[in-house]
């Protein structure tokens, strides 16, 4: 969904999810972006609300398309707003369990890889700016 700012002059914004999910390892799901904004860098799935979606059906199609995985969303766990090329991404991440529980991620649409990162492997990841630290903010990750 596509909203504008009402002066003209602010830029349109745009609804969007992102998906915190976590297996039962407690390792979190983190995809490699293969467009902008941030390409070739570490993020959570997701992606644009389509028209007529709640955000759990857009949570859910997004993890499925860009990591292959059914998810069962849950609460919102926190909200950014990301500028970039003329637009604003307003990105409400919702916590998602994997279900079934013993599915394999798969990188696919708009994702060139993907991982299952323990805290270990996080801290390797070149992640998009303010990531783990936003995350950890919202209790998601260890301090």
């Amino acid at each position: 969904m596509l909203l504008t700012g009402s002066e003209g002059d602010e830029p349109p914004v745009v609804a969007c999810v992102g998906a915190v999910v976590r297996d039962t390892a407690g390792r979190i799901l983190l995809i490699r972006r293969g467009h902008e904004p941030h390409a070739g860098l570490w993020s959570l799935p997701g992606g644009r609300v389509e028209p007529g979606e709640t955000l759990e059906q857009a949570v859910r199609r997004e993890v499925r398309e860009e990591t292959g995985l059914t998810v069962r969303p849950g609460a919102v766990v926190g909200s950014v707003r990301i500028p970039a090329a003329g637009v604003v991404y307003d990105v409400v991440d919702l916590a998602c369990s994997i279900d079934p529980p013993d599915q394999e991620p798969v990188a696919g649409d708009d994702a060139t890889d993907v991982v299952l990162a323990d805290a270990a492997t996080l801290e390797r990841l070149t992640c998009t700016p303010r990531l783990v630290e936003t995350l950890r903010g919202w209790g998601v990750l260890p301090g």
